[in-house]
């Protein structure tokens, strides 16, 4: 099987995007660029993993890893073994699997995220 070749430069806008996942209060849009998919996800007010994804994921708590930075809006995190984080705007962010997260205040939590788009929100 030939190789296919990584172009040198490429450019992709999330407007755009090749899939789109929606879940309740929210979605993760997902771009396929270069030889991975980055993913842009934006949480509305009420949302939270176990409520709005778990029924998606059926997992007891979140098991996508999570590498990101967040654009705008306040979440909460708390780990499956009880650490805690909270996470703002410019925040960049890293998260191991096994967590529940919700949004916190009135706006939407936006993330830009370039781990988890294979796996999160993903029906089985």
């Amino acid at each position: 099987m030939p190789k296919v070749a990584t172009p040198t430069a490429e450019r992709k806008s999330f407007s755009a995007a090749d899939e789109v996942r929606k879940f309740q209060n929210g979605k993760m849009e997902i771009v396929h660029i270069g030889n991975t998919e980055v993913g842009l996800a934006t949480f509305l007010p009420g949302w939270k993993w176990s409520n709005d994804v778990k029924p998606i994921a059926q997992t007891s708590s979140c098991q996508a890893p999570h590498l990101g930075y967040v654009i705008s809006g306040h979440m909460h995190l708390v780990t499956d073994d009880g650490v805690k984080v909270d996470y703002g705007p410019g925040d960049a962010m890293y998260v191991a699997p096994g967590h529940d997260a919700w949004v916190t205040g009135n706006e939407p939590c936006v993330i830009f995220d370039v781990t988890s788009p294979p796996v999160y929100a993903k029906r089985k």
